[in-house]
Parts: structure tokens; sequence; C-alpha cells
């Protein structure tokens, strides 16, 4: 494999395996992505009933305390998916960009399904930047 920028016999660039910026981009992303989804985990599992937590989603004190378990449980997945992104990001390829795949691919999903049955405003918090995430990780190769 030749050098990055180093040009073919005929002149024109040399094909690369991975386009090193959009890898650089989908890290970040990536990143980005466990770290949201570690404070999804600390703001249902721990603040749920505290102040944040019903601020964020508009609950007065009853509901909270009558819907915390759900939330709890709700924040242990989002606490998973971070892990999987996290892997994602340590693991050696083929298995970390697949990890990221799959991860990302979960988490759109969720959130499509979250903004169709819950709150739409998680299409736009969770599955649209999964799915922006998704398309470079894809674009990086």
């Amino acid at each position: 494999m030749r050098p990055r920028g180093a040009r073919s016999a005929a002149g024109s660039p040399a094909p690369h395996r991975h386009n090193h910026r959009m890898h650089a981009i989908s890290v970040v992303l990536v990143a980005l992505m466990a770290l949201l989804h570690v404070y999804i985990l600390v703001l249902e599992m721990f603040l749920w009933q505290r102040a944040p937590g019903r601020r964020f989603h508009g609950f007065d004190a009853e509901l909270a305390r009558a819907t915390a378990p759900l939330a709890a449980n709700q924040g242990l997945y989002n606490g998973f998916l971070a892990a999987g992104l996290v892997w994602g990001l340590i693991a050696d390829d083929p298995t970390g960009q697949r990890a990221q795949v799959f991860f990302l691919s979960c988490i759109v999903v969720a959130g499509i399904y979250g903004a169709a049955t819950a709150n739409r405003r998680i299409l736009f918090a969770q599955a649209l930047p999964a799915a922006v995430t998704l398309a470079t990780v894809l674009a990086a190769g």
C-alpha cells in the first residue's frame, strides 16, 4: 500500500482503503454518541426523580416517582449502547467498525420507535444523530 498522498505511475492519486479525515470525524461522532448515552443513563437512572430529570421530561414529582423503575431500565439499556460504542472505538477493525455499525443501527431503530411511541423529540435527539454518525462510519470504511 502506498503512503497517504502517494501518486500512481500515471500521476493520479493512489486509492486509499480509508479516508483518514472521514475516519477522524467518525471517531469523534461515535465518541459523542457514547457520551450522549452515558448522559441519558445518568438522567434516567439517577436524576429521574430530581429536578433535572423532571424538567427534562416535564414530569411532576408523582409521575416521576411512578415511572422511575421504567426509566432506570431504559437508562441501563442506554448504558449498554454507550458501552458498545466505546467497544467499537477501542477494538481493532473489522470488529470495531462492525460493533459501531451494529450499536449505531440499534440507536437509530430505538430512536425511531421511541419517536413514534413516546416523544417525537427522540427522533432528533437520538435517531438523527445516530444516523449521521452511522453514515460517517460507513463512509470511513
